[in-house]
């Protein structure tokens, strides 16, 4: 598993900026009584909280963020060149990327139905279109928005927005390349999502507020417990990514 870091473009930090919305005033706190209404932690199968999968075994910690590790996948930290804080980590497997971001929630309600219609009105002031499908993870968001091809045609940039509601975190994956829209392409990196584990934390953060990435403290994580567990072919290594360890 490779790792690296690199500032954060101006491309990504609009398609961030859909999603955290810092705008939000309400503070969520940790000794909040959870109440019946409550968000309940994902459905079988993950992303899941840290009460689910509390052993490192087999992951990279990020902080905020715990990866399974996998044959062949390789991550990249993106990192806001204003603040020089973490923003979001890319993970990129088979020639398909997927961009992952955590954020805090409040204990009682979800936040992937506002986050979807800021999204769809962040494309549509670059040209782009939306179209709200019912996919692997429940509702998605496929995104089209103009682009110039290598050649200086015009073309589009596809991405496939997911969404999870969990236990005061919503989590965010970005689908691009092959695995924007193609299923068979998707599934490599589906299975990396579907193995996230969120760590919220205990600390009050307002709504929205990004849940705090960093590097991994050692670059070698655990072995997985399944040895036997199939595992994908390591794809091409791209000039943004810097092997450590």
């Amino acid at each position: 598993m490779a790792f690296g870091r690199r500032k954060k473009t101006k491309a990504e930090e609009t398609a961030g900026a859909a999603a955290e919305n810092t705008s939000a005033t309400d503070t969520d706190t940790a000794n909040a009584d959870a109440g019946s209404d409550a968000v309940q932690a994902p459905a079988a199968g993950g992303p899941y909280d840290l009460s689910e999968r509390p052993s490192e075994e087999g992951y990279v910690d990020l902080g905020a963020l715990r990866i399974a590790a996998s044959q062949g996948l390789q991550l990249r930290l993106e990192v806001e060149e204003k603040t020089q804080r973490v923003v979001a980590v890319t993970l990129d497997l088979e020639g398909s990327s997927l961009q992952l971001q955590a954020f805090a929630a409040p204990r009682s309600e979800t936040l992937w139905d506002d986050i979807r219609e800021q999204i769809g009105k962040s494309v549509g002031s670059q040209g782009g279109t939306v179209d709200e499908l019912s996919g692997t993870f429940g509702t998605e968001l496929l995104a089209r928005v103009p682009a110039q091809a290598q050649d200086g045609s015009k073309g589009y940039r596809v991405a496939r927005f997911v969404g999870v509601d969990g236990p005061r975190w919503f989590l965010r994956g970005v689908f691009g390349g092959p695995a924007a829209m193609n299923p068979e392409a998707a599934g490599p990196l589906e299975e990396v999502f579907r193995n996230v584990v969120v760590v919220r934390g205990e600390q009050p953060l307002p709504p929205r507020d990004l849940l705090q990435l960093r590097l991994p403290r050692d670059a070698s994580p655990l072995p997985r417990a399944n040895k036997d567990a199939a595992k994908p072919a390591a794809p091409e290594r791209g000039p943004e990514i810097t092997t450590i360890g």
